[in-house]
């Protein structure tokens, strides 16, 4: 079993890795590198599909905190399947109650996951677009709580988080 989940732990990073590496043909104008990006994203989905049937969501007591991030980055991008961005969310969910995750990473899947439901998001964490050299987050449940919600699971302020991209 310890050769297992090693192997596991192994694969979600590498997987993560593959990630980080071809997310910048998400936005391509090229049609085919999106094509290659959507390929690899479904791929590594339904692979986080097969892992959660096995293990459940692969916490960093089961694989370490490197692929536990990676796995929740997978979760994080499998926007074209919201079965198992909803299936992830809810066992990170239990993840959380029980102690074994994180609730900062567990905000960011819940807000990507209701965007990509159409519905607005909690913390503001999905950005839609930038205006006048601004990032605007996706439409709000309750705008004005917004960043008392962030620091509720340990994410900065709105303003603050967005400083950090902004282009000036």
């Amino acid at each position: 079993m310890a050769h297992d989940v090693a192997a596991l732990a192994e694969e979600l990073t590498a997987m993560a890795a593959a990630d980080h590496q071809s997310s910048v043909h998400a936005n391509s104008d090229d049609p085919a590198e999106q094509l290659a990006w959507r390929r690899l994203t479904a791929r590594h989905g339904d692979r986080l599909s097969e892992i959660m049937d096995e293990y459940g969501w692969p916490t960093a007591d089961l694989v370490g905190e490197e692929a536990a991030r990676a796995a929740w980055l997978i979760a994080q991008h499998a926007d074209r399947q919201l079965d198992v961005q909803r299936r992830a969310l809810h066992l990170m969910q239990q993840a959380v109650s029980a102690g074994s995750a994180g609730p900062r990473e567990l905000a960011f899947l819940r807000d990507r996951t209701l965007v990509n439901e159409g519905r607005k998001q909690l913390y503001g964490t999905q950005i839609a677009g930038v205006k006048d050299g601004s990032p605007i987050p996706w439409p709000c449940e309750e705008p004005e709580r917004m960043d008392e919600l962030r620091a509720e699971v340990g994410i900065e302020p709105f303003d603050e988080y967005v400083a950090k991209f902004s282009m000036t």
